[in-house]
């Protein structure tokens, strides 16, 4: 087990600053070539594809409002509109205005590297006030991958390793959990790929209800080194990734500061795997191909995504 000073020494051990060059803002993703994601797609083998993201709730989980306009000749300015539009009678609309919060521990979220600051820094070395409040930040924001993430996917069912329906909340994940996961399922993560970590949480949730906590199951910071040294491009969990407490008193969430800041690792937060799972085991496969398309906001930290596991 890695102490506190061996944790906080990953922000130099495991640093990509430079790595790539100075103005770098793709970390991790750069493990992802041309190549990767020709073997990605080698990846589908049955054609069946999954969905790994929580459907949103309305209005819990965001602001919604919905305007409904049978016939769109009615509705307010369009006694402003051309003369064709109003001898059409017969069609109607609705359409919405959203707020989202997707920040958090419920809604299936990318994080960028920009998401986390450690001592007033982002990834390679920029400061934080490149973040501004009306603009965003202009530099490693989720615009970086506005080309989409598109790799081999591995699934790690860490709660079928252990013979549980599910981990207990505080439970960390280590690099033995992963690769024992490995060796049962017959697979092994390779340069450029997603794992996605499979902590039976979905399965809890589904049962009983989002946990309203802030106690639970994840990656544990002993993995960061065994992700660095396998390349990993980005990794997903159907947590929050950080198993929490983190069990260190003076770094609350090492996976995400050291991953973000240090590595430029790129996450992906509540994911909804049950179906993924349930799909590999009745394949037999637990790989796939990953695609995840964050919608392009300008300078934002993140986006809501719905990754999708191709089998």
């Amino acid at each position: 087990m890695p102490t506190q000073d061996d944790v906080l020494g990953y922000f130099d051990t495991l640093s990509n600053w430079g790595r790539w060059g100075e103005d770098d803002e793709l970390g991790t993703l750069n493990h992802i070539t041309d190549d990767i994601r020709l073997a990605a797609a080698r990846a589908v083998r049955h054609g069946r594809s999954v969905s790994c993201a929580w459907e949103i709730a309305v209005p819990e989980e965001m602001e919604r409002s919905t305007t409904a306009c049978p016939c769109a000749v009615d509705m307010p300015g369009a006694e402003n509109m051309p003369a064709a539009f109003h001898r059409d009678r017969r069609w109607g609309f609705s359409n919405e205005r959203l707020g989202i919060l997707f920040h958090g521990n419920t809604i299936t979220h990318l994080d960028s590297p920009c998401h986390i600051f450690w001592d007033g820094t982002m990834y390679n070395g920029r400061p934080h006030s490149l973040v501004d409040e009306a603009t965003g930040s202009a530099w490693a924001a989720v615009t970086a991958a506005a080309n989409g993430i598109n790799t081999r996917g591995v699934l790690l069912d860490i709660a079928k390793v252990r013979d549980v329906p599910w981990l207990e909340p505080g439970q960390g994940v280590h690099p033995e959990d992963l690769e024992e996961a490995e060796r049962r399922q017959g697979v092994r993560v390779r340069p450029g790929d997603a794992v996605l970590l499979r902590t039976g949480y979905g399965r809890a949730r589904h049962e009983a209800g989002p946990s309203g906590g802030v106690t639970q199951a994840g990656w544990h910071a002993s993995c960061l080194p065994w992700l660095r040294e396998r390349q990993v491009a980005l990794i997903a969990a159907d947590t929050p990734q950080d198993v929490q407490p983190s069990g260190y008193e003076d770094i609350l969430m090492p996976v995400h500061s050291v991953g973000l800041v240090a590595m430029g690792l790129w996450l992906l937060d509540n994911c909804d795997l049950e179906l993924c799972a349930t799909t590999a085991a009745e394949l037999g496969q637990w790989d796939f191909h990953l695609t995840v398309a964050p919608v392009r906001f300008a300078g934002t930290s993140g986006s809501p995504v719905n990754p999708i596991a191709t089998f």
